[in-house]
């Protein structure tokens, strides 16, 4: 035995037992299977909780989502951006929107601070435990810890999403290569435009995986091109509003400028 395997092994034995002293009497038997078939065994349960949603991102995705549905569209929220301190507000329309970090929305301590919905020992989103109210020191689930960092950094996650595309570029069909990209399929910035005054829940599904894409880089750069092309012509329409009636801006901006020198 290696001097490695002969460590790793001492290791999980400490572990292993660290673990079974703070196991409670309920645990959830799928986070137990998955953590005691870790090469390095979790010592304690949140740990192996946290260690099992890395592991199950899009389950992750799609919990944090289903939570975010049962509590609701905050009453009298709205999608803003700003950059003051202790607003809670994203700074850009790249970040998903949480409105339960915005101080009138906030539901105290106890609850997520992602989802909105109460947060129980470990990090779980249900009460095993049958305690009957909240773990006051939590605020976030553990599944939207990494369902939040799927949201703001898909493009970690391309070995996941590529698998779960079965390894086949979801524009062309052909099969992905090692320099393939992760897509919104419905850009950030068109969500932003066109989808700002959807209900929150539904805000959450244009950064989770129903809107994300492993695509191959050729097709991705095609695709760039377009939505670029397509936000210079928008802020062009925008600019020729000032100047022309609103039924001829969009027409406008199609027209060849003048010449220097021309009538």
């Amino acid at each position: 035995m290696s001097a490695a395997s002969e460590w790793r092994t001492e290791r999980n034995v400490a572990a292993r037992a660290r673990l079974d002293r703070a196991l409670p009497g309920i645990f959830p038997a799928p986070v137990l299977r998955h953590a005691l078939s870790r090469p390095l065994i979790p010592p304690t349960p949140r740990l192996a909780v946290e260690s099992y949603w890395r592991a199950h991102l899009l389950r992750a995705d799609r919990l944090a989502r289903a939570l975010a549905t049962r509590s609701g569209h905050p009453e009298g929220w709205t999608w803003r951006l700003g950059t003051e301190k202790g607003s809670g507000l994203a700074a850009s329309f790249r970040m998903p929107p949480s409105p339960f970090r915005e101080p009138a929305h906030a539901r105290g301590k106890g609850h997520c601070c992602i989802c909105g919905q109460p947060v129980y020992r470990f990090g779980w989103h249900r009460d095993l435990w049958g305690a009957g109210v909240p773990n006051k020191n939590a605020r976030w689930h553990a599944a939207c810890v990494a369902a939040w960092k799927l949201w703001v950094a898909p493009s970690d996650q391309v070995k996941v999403l590529k698998a779960h595309q079965r390894h086949r570029c979801a524009a062309s069909g052909k099969r992905l290569f090692k320099t393939a990209e992760v897509d919104h399929r419905v850009p950030l910035y068109r969500v932003w435009r066109e989808h700002r005054d959807d209900p929150w829940p539904t805000l959450l599904g244009f950064w989770g995986s129903p809107n994300l894409q492993v695509v191959n880089r050729v097709v991705h750069v095609e695709k760039c091109g377009r939505e670029a092309g397509e936000r210079a012509l928008s802020r062009q329409v925008a600019l020729l509003r000032t100047a022309f009636p609103e039924d001829r801006a969009e027409e406008a901006a199609w027209e060849p400028l003048p010449v220097d020198g021309a009538g």
